[in-house]
């Protein structure tokens, strides 16, 4: 049998370990090196035993005093016990032997941030590019970008991020990384300057044409960005992110029979995701092809079953077919999940009232206004319901209560005016119309269209053209 060099290598640290805990104890008089001390340190520091690293550090710099590793192993320790003037002032030392450990530039940085000394660790940026050069730098830099994240400066991730890519083109890291923090930044006009010049040097860099299309889409331009894309997709026809945004960018646009036809490409390239079959199911929404955005909302609804949006989605394209008792239920399936979510409730309620359920949907669509009851919207649906269903008395208290909630807005003048003539209240009602008129009268259409029957009354008649007319006269 062969040997195993993971075994022996394991066995050789734990007697390392074994021997340094004599050493501690004063029982064992064996050497251990400068090598030694620093896998002890790591060891220690993985199991976040910092105290126990910290003391493996004092021995090792004790025995080792001159050694810059050793020394920038303590500084890293003494950053994770946030000590750190101490640290600073170990690295400075460590300096004096050795100047080009990458690892003594980030723990600088990491600990000048954490003592908010930001410019200062800014400086050490230039310093790192001015140090190191080729693969090191690039090494150097993803690790003090880490940092930056660490801390949330992250404009500073970014910058480390272009520089990367200005060295090596290519590194997939870099690439990968840059999309998503030219998001998270907004940095796009930057992204895009440095993902051309990429593109100029190899064009067949789909990740750089995929990142200059992130870029333009950030911008909101959709057609630039679907541009790249295409160019991405072409160079690496399987590349079903670029298939993912350039359908977003399709439905920005309003282009839903394009952005179908990627997003499909999506679903063959990878594996099946909720959010894919509900983009789809929206776009065949926004067409009116009813029946196919429910077979999409149902597959993203058999992959995400507690998404209650996919029900109340389901529910809508029944309302579209004007489909009342099946929207019914689907849009209840989501209540179920979200008792009083307002969306859901307002569909409800609009459900019921098409079939002339007036109690049920006065229930939900009191929901709506209970859950937000400054929302306008919710209380002329509710009151437009009380209305046909003949609630005159309740409507009048509810408009009130609608007009104080909303800081009194004037539409609700208009529809206690509207009860309070369906209720035979002619003469308050007619008061009240002239309050409203002489408030704001654009809203006497949305009167009218509730109760169409007062313009064969002849004081109501007479009242708004009275008003029009010393409204002209006015002007």
């Amino acid at each position: 049998m062969g040997s195993n060099p993971f075994r022996q290598d394991r066995g050789e640290f734990s007697e390392l370990i074994q021997n340094y805990l004599k050493f501690k104890a004063g029982l064992s008089a064996f050497f251990i090196d400068e090598e030694g001390f620093e896998r002890i340190i790591d060891y220690y520091n993985e199991k976040e035993s910092f105290p126990e690293a910290f003391e493996a550090a004092e021995f090792g710099c004790a025995q080792f005093p001159y050694s810059s590793s050793l020394l920038v192993k303590k500084a890293d320790v003494l950053v994770s016990l946030r000590r750190y003037e101490e640290s600073l002032s170990v690295l400075d030392f460590a300096e004096l032997f050795d100047g080009t450990d990458g690892l003594s530039y980030i723990i600088r940085t990491e600990a000048l941030l954490a003592l908010d000394r930001k410019e200062e660790a800014f400086s050490i940026f230039e310093v790192i590019c001015d140090t190191f050069e080729g693969e090191e730098l690039i090494e150097v830099l993803f690790e003090v970008m880490d940092v930056y994240d660490d801390y949330e400066h992250f404009d500073k991730v970014f910058d480390a991020l272009k520089i990367i890519l200005k060295l090596e083109p290519s590194n997939e890291e870099a690439l990968y990384k840059i999309c998503f923090w030219t998001d998270f930044t907004g940095r796009n006009e930057e992204s895009i300057v440095l993902h051309q010049q990429i593109i100029d040097d190899n064009p067949y860099a789909e990740l750089a044409w995929f990142n200059l299309g992130a870029a333009y889409q950030g911008l909101k331009l959709y057609e630039k960005a679907i541009d790249a894309y295409q160019y991405a997709v072409a160079i690496e026809e399987k590349f079903d992110y670029a298939y993912r945004n350039m359908g977003d960018a399709f439905i920005k646009l309003r282009k839903f029979k394009e952005a179908i036809e990627v997003l499909e490409k999506v679903t063959q390239l990878s594996r099946p995701e909720s959010i894919i079959f509900e983009a789809i199911g929206h776009c065949f929404d926004k067409l009116k092809n009813y029946s196919q955005a429910r077979v999409n909302y149902r597959k993203a609804l058999h992959l995400n079953q507690e998404d209650s949006q996919l029900h109340y989605k389901i529910g809508c394209t029944y309302m579209g077919e004007e489909n009342w008792t099946n929207a019914i239920k689907s849009i209840e399936q989501a209540l179920r999940i979200h008792q009083m979510q307002p969306e859901y409730n307002l569909a409800l309620g609009r459900c019921y009232l098409q079939l002339q359920k007036y109690d049920t949907a006065v229930v939900h669509l009191g929901n709506v206004v209970r859950v937000r009851p400054k929302s306008i919207a919710g209380w002329v649906e509710l009151l437009t319901c009380m209305f046909e269903a003949e609630l005159f008395e309740d409507g009048y208290e509810y408009a009130a209560a609608a007009f104080e909630q909303t800081s009194s807005k004037p539409i609700f003048l208009y529809y206690k005016s509207a009860f309070l003539f369906a209720a035979g209240q002619s003469k308050q009602g007619l008061a009240y119309l002239e309050y409203a008129l002489n408030s704001n009268s654009k809203y006497i259409k949305q009167m009218l269209e509730l109760y169409p029957a007062l313009l064969q009354n002849q004081q109501v008649v007479d009242l708004i053209s009275r008003y029009k007319k010393n409204k002209k006269s006015r002007k």
